[in-house]
């Protein structure tokens, strides 16, 4: 396997802006309209739009790119960060309940990581478990719209939870950044 040191120039395909991942007309997070009214419209739409940046991050790769692991010890990979925020969802569902907690995606502490194989399965797995949590967490919240409302055992608040996702999100898109241009040299934000 190649190290990631070894890959080569950094590259974009945005022509516009050579720090853009794509040209602006070209960018799916950008709607060319007014921004969100509101608070809770705000934060929904920064939360989708770190998502889709994580989708951009890892298009057009293959199982073994998406799997590739950054510098050692570490385990992450562009795959282990799908699974890793599969994870979390599943996770905030745990934070919003009064009931039992559903039980681990990947079983074992670091499991999100540690299963991150260069397999296409692996990598349609992900993908299909990122989608269900992701839809799981947001349906379980549609139900409170007051941003103050507490919910579950710890009593946190909506907002807070929709600022923690955000932050979740934008940490690891940063982290995909990096592990993007390590594998093929492409940059952007």
């Amino acid at each position: 396997m190649d190290r990631m040191s070894d890959q080569g120039e950094r590259w974009t395909l945005a022509t516009v802006y050579p720090d853009m991942w794509a040209d602006p007309d070209d960018d799916p997070r950008t709607s060319g309209e007014n921004g969100p009214e509101g608070e809770l419209a705000t934060l929904h739409e920064f939360l989708s739009d770190y998502r889709l940046t994580l989708r951009m991050k890892c298009e057009g790769l293959d199982p073994e790119q998406l799997a590739r692991r950054s510098v050692p010890p570490s385990t992450m990979s562009l795959l282990g960060l799908v699974r890793h925020l599969a994870e979390v969802e599943r996770d905030w569902q745990n934070w919003i309940t009064d009931g039992d907690p559903l039980p681990k995606l990947y079983g074992v502490r670091d499991g999100d990581f540690d299963g991150a194989v260069a397999e296409q399965a692996a990598v349609d797995g992900a993908y299909a478990d990122l989608e269900r949590e992701q839809a799981a967490t947001d349906a379980a919240l549609a139900a409170h719209q007051d941003l103050g409302e507490r919910l579950g055992k710890d009593r946190i608040a909506v907002r807070e939870l929709m600022v923690h996702r955000i932050e979740e999100y934008a940490r690891h898109c940063g982290h995909a950044d990096l592990l993007r241009e390590c594998v093929d040299g492409r940059v952007g934000q």
